[in-house]
């Protein structure tokens, strides 16, 4: 994919707690849940990197010392190698995982709210504008769209509205007659905030360090009624890692091949 923006950054938030699942994120930090054996922060980077955007920046905070081993060791982790035990000297027996990323891993903070995670990474943003997005969601999105968007309303902020899968099940019915059934399909009404935003580096301005600042509640209520804010709407599917349940499903997508996010080979 050639990218004229290649080198805007990916921030990606990877701080959180992750209370929701419970037992999962008692040994990792949440964004280190897998999906079919690997991490979903892996699939959130993926889906930049297809799109040719593989210059990251990872606000860490809860457990950051499993995210900063599993990319210290990456190659071993997604390779095959052979290790001479009495002198420490090993090889890759191949390299089926080999990928063009730039990653910066920044600790912001055990207990800090993510506006005060993204300003902490500020003095390493050094574009006119950068992508945030979270590091348990998942879509089937075209990242250059989304930046073409943005650039053409001028605004500072663009969030992707998604509509989020369902709590339950849904029955399509003719009738009493049922017509299909859809185990987790997209909710037809209202739209959240799925993350896969950018922002103008004024953002900033609008951001505090302090661990209690937060994002969404202020500096974005701030910023939209001020008309700074613009939506891109998801053509496309998507969905998020939760709970027990949401990592359940998504496994399942990627079990079936179903994964409707791996757009890559």
């Amino acid at each position: 994919m050639v990218n004229e923006d290649k080198d805007i950054p990916v921030v990606i938030l990877c701080g959180g707690l992750g209370t929701r699942l419970g037992i999962e994120t008692m040994s990792k930090p949440k964004p280190m849940i897998e999906i079919g054996g690997k991490p979903i922060l892996w699939h959130v980077m993926k889906i930049y990197s297809h799109w040719g955007y593989n210059n990251f920046i990872l606000t860490l905070g809860y457990q950051s010392d499993k995210i900063k081993h599993y990319f210290m060791f990456y190659k071993e982790y997604t390779n095959n190698f052979e290790i001479e035990m009495k002198t420490g000297k090993y090889e890759y027996l191949d390299e089926s995982e080999i990928v063009d990323w730039n990653v910066k891993l920044v600790d912001t903070g055990l207990q800090t709210l993510k506006g005060g995670r993204v300003k902490r990474i500020e003095k390493y943003v050094s574009t006119d504008r950068f992508i945030l997005t979270y590091g348990d969601g998942v879509a089937n999105i075209d990242i250059n769209a989304l930046l073409k968007f943005h650039k053409s309303h001028g605004k500072i902020s663009t969030l992707t509205g998604v509509h989020p899968p369902s709590r339950f099940g849904e029955i399509i019915h003719k009738g009493s007659e049922i017509i299909s059934f859809s185990e987790k399909p997209q909710a037809s009404q209202g739209l959240i905030n799925g993350g896969f935003m950018v922002h103008e580096t004024e953002l900033f301005d609008y951001l505090s360090s302090d661990v209690n600042a937060d994002f969404e509640i202020g500096p974005l209520e701030d910023l939209a009624g001020k008309g700074n804010v613009q939506m891109y709407k998801l053509p496309g599917m998507w969905a998020c890692m939760d709970n027990v349940r949401d990592m359940n499903y998504l496994n399942k997508l990627w079990n079936n091949n179903d994964a409707f996010w791996k757009l890559w080979k």
